[in-house]
């Protein structure tokens, strides 16, 4: 038997949390690759063009969250701006975004495991991780987010602790040195991993209906929680590079050759050594980071492949309401199976970017929702409206325009890939439409 609904539990400090936890594993792993793109300079300016986007982007998708409190996000918010079709695609890109960032987090995950215990092997953990926090998304989503509220408090003070270590041996011609290597077409290259710093704060919106007052409460999660964001990323971009320069936290042997996914760790060892109580503390903990973004993630995408199921937009039973736990139990299952076999490729680095393709999807989709809504229903109930409209919005827009653009032209293969994926999606939904039409 189906619930009408999910349970609402979520309070302001919690949405906060979530908001947070699903970005945090950004600051900890994969953004120090962009460097080796463009160089502190052009991974800077990158950095600062992304975060101005998030900024904008957070106070304007607040607007739509709070007027269209549901769980499919901006699935449902292209559905009542621009049809079916558009909605349709929102919604699969998404679902992209939302499942293929959790397996890139949990083989991270598995890492950290591997290098304390080198005899389990990286793969088992990460499919460990992913049953286990699948399994507490099933439980319910107070249980899940009063778990995510522990582990992103205790990542936020370790990044707090880890600037606090490194500042006091800041040095400022470490930002300057070779910091422009491949020319300012490298800042374009470094794009998606200055979008890795904060992707998923959108997930917010997709457990909009399990908030106690959304209308309220959607806008404080989302305004405290791309502050920290903000604050935290300023303090690990500085004082990682600034210990010994961008080579230091990019190369494992801080020179070249192969890349690490270990900025923090490389950073810390050069001040303290790798047998320093403090080094160990910040690996131990650092797994809290990844596990927020892995656990989070995951209660989002659960909740976006619930609405594309309720709809019938994918198959009916992924919108099905577990009647024990009051959570999108289907859902999560479903998309743990498609999370691990993209787990089994061991491509990383291509899932992330695939990842990144569908939340720049999202984000130009959803500002054009906004504008047209705006015009459409200039009287629908808001609760919240973004500040300075229309600029916020259309300095998204531009921005994630051009960024999709440049991914398209330094990743064409992925890209091809991600266009693939859509129009699978979408000839599979005409047909299946077609049938339960007739």
């Amino acid at each position: 038997m189906d619930n009408n609904g999910l349970k609402k539990t979520l309070t302001p400090f919690a949405l906060w949390a979530l908001g947070v936890g699903y970005v945090i594993s950004g600051m900890y792993f994969g953004w120090n690759l962009g460097l080796e793109k463009g160089g502190t300079l052009g991974m800077a300016v990158a950095t600062i063009v992304i975060m101005v986007m998030y900024v904008m982007f957070s106070f304007s998708y607040a607007e739509l969250a709070c007027a269209i409190p549901k769980a499919g996000g901006v699935f449902d918010y292209a559905g009542k701006a621009l049809g079916k079709e558009l909605a349709f695609i929102s919604g699969i890109a998404q679902t992209v975004e939302f499942i293929f960032a959790p397996p890139a987090i949990a083989f991270a995950i598995g890492a950290y495991f591997n290098a304390f215990y080198p005899d389990i092997p990286i793969l088992a953990s990460a499919m460990v991780a992913y049953f286990i926090f699948t399994l507490l998304n099933v439980l319910g989503v107070k249980l899940a987010a009063s778990f995510e509220i522990i582990v992103t408090v205790l990542a936020v003070g370790e990044l707090l602790l880890f600037a606090g270590i490194t500042a006091p041996h800041f040095h400022a011609p470490n930002l300057t040195q070779n910091a422009l290597p491949n020319g300012w077409q490298g800042m374009f290259a470094a794009i998606p991993f200055a979008i890795w710093f904060f992707l998923g704060i959108e997930g917010v919106a997709n457990v909009a209906e399990e908030t106690k007052n959304p209308q309220r409460d959607i806008l404080k999660g989302f305004g405290s929680a791309i502050f920290t964001l903000v604050i935290l990323c300023v303090l690990v971009f500085t004082f990682s590079v600034g210990v010994g320069g961008w080579e230091a936290i990019v190369y494992k042997n801080g020179v070249s050759g192969e890349t690490s996914d270990s900025p923090l760790p490389l950073a810390l060892a050069r001040i303290t050594g790798d047998n320093h109580v403090m080094y160990h503390l910040l690996i131990t903990v650092g797994l809290f980071g990844l596990v927020a973004s892995f656990h989070g993630l995951i209660l989002a995408a659960g909740r976006s492949t619930y609405e594309m199921g309720k709809v019938k937009n994918l198959p009916g039973i992924f919108g099905k309401i577990s009647p024990r736990f009051q959570t999108p139990a289907n859902a999560l299952i479903g998309n743990m199976v498609i999370g691990v076999l993209a787990l089994l490729s061991g491509r990383t680095s291509e899932i992330i970017t695939l990842s990144v393709f569908g939340a720049l999807t999202l984000y130009v989709i959803s500002m054009i929702s906004l504008i047209i809504l705006r015009r459409k229903q200039p009287d629908m109930n808001r609760p919240f409206r973004v500040p300075f409209y229309p600029l916020f919005p259309i300095v998204v827009l531009v921005i994630a325009t051009v960024s999709l653009l440049a991914m398209f032209v330094y990743n064409l293969k992925l890209g091809l890939i991600y266009i693939g994926i859509l129009a699978l999606s979408y000839c599979l939904f005409k047909i299946f439409k077609a049938k339960t039409v007739v």
